[in-house]
């Protein structure tokens, strides 16, 4: 499925170039938005700092699930990630209710065969893309943000136990108990605030440095939202 393509594949895909011939402003409008791929040292230099502010902050101003990339499925945000992200697929009854399966929970190497007990992690959370810039978004840029599946890094499901120990905590404050998913974790955080404009405060900055350090080889991909 091209869902499980764009959120999974770890290579660069180029845009086809359209058959048809075009104006040069149509194609300006068509033009995907270029993807970035930089060490995560350099990607941690590309956030802007700025203090974080939770004033007006309420979940609900995020709308999710909402009914996910196939409309045509039955399955809302949070079950298209479940069964994009199974190693083994589970089964679908009606009304996307999903049984069996199983998931490998990179926060904590956990294995699970109960979707019930997984949750779908911003992997910034909602009230801490708020405090980096969310706040001055409309309605429908948060709810695109709260559903994003264009990029394999947004959401991910983990345990629920791992996922309520990060709440809203961002790397300087939590960092998943696993200490080999540091890497990618830090990575998949720093894609992300770079894919939606979203700042971090000088003592995030500070933690996504010492762990660029010890990550020399790790990468960033991201590219940004439209």
């Amino acid at each position: 499925m091209i869902k499980n393509l764009v959120r999974r594949s770890a290579a660069l895909l180029l845009a086809l170039a359209p058959l048809t011939l075009s104006t040069p402003a149509q194609a300006a409008q068509a033009a995907p938005a270029a993807a970035t791929v930089l060490p995560l040292a350099d990607a941690v230099e590309l956030l802007p700092i700025a203090e974080e502010s939770r004033t007006g902050y309420s979940r609900d101003k995020f709308k999710h699930w909402n009914a996910g990339l196939d409309l045509g499925d039955g399955c809302n945000t949070r079950a298209e990630v479940l069964l994009d992200e199974a190693t083994t697929a589970p089964e679908v009854a009606a009304g996307c209710k999903l049984s069996g399966g199983t998931w490998e929970s990179y926060y904590d190497g956990q294995e699970v065969a109960d979707p019930a007990k997984l949750d779908i992690d911003h992997m910034v959370p909602l009230a801490e893309s708020w405090d980096s810039g969310s706040s001055n978004w409309d309605a429908k840029r948060r709810e695109a943000y709260a559903n994003d599946q264009d990029a394999a890094v947004s959401l991910v499901a983990v345990t629920a136990r791992s996922n309520r120990a990060k709440a809203d905590r961002d790397p300087a404050e939590w960092m998943p108990p696993l200490p080999d998913a540091h890497c990618r974790y830090v990575s998949e955080w720093t894609a992300t605030k770079l894919r939606w404009g979203l700042s971090a405060d000088q003592a995030e900055v500070d933690a996504l440095s010492v762990y660029a350090e010890a990550c020399e080889t790790t990468v960033v991909h991201y590219t940004p939202a439209p």
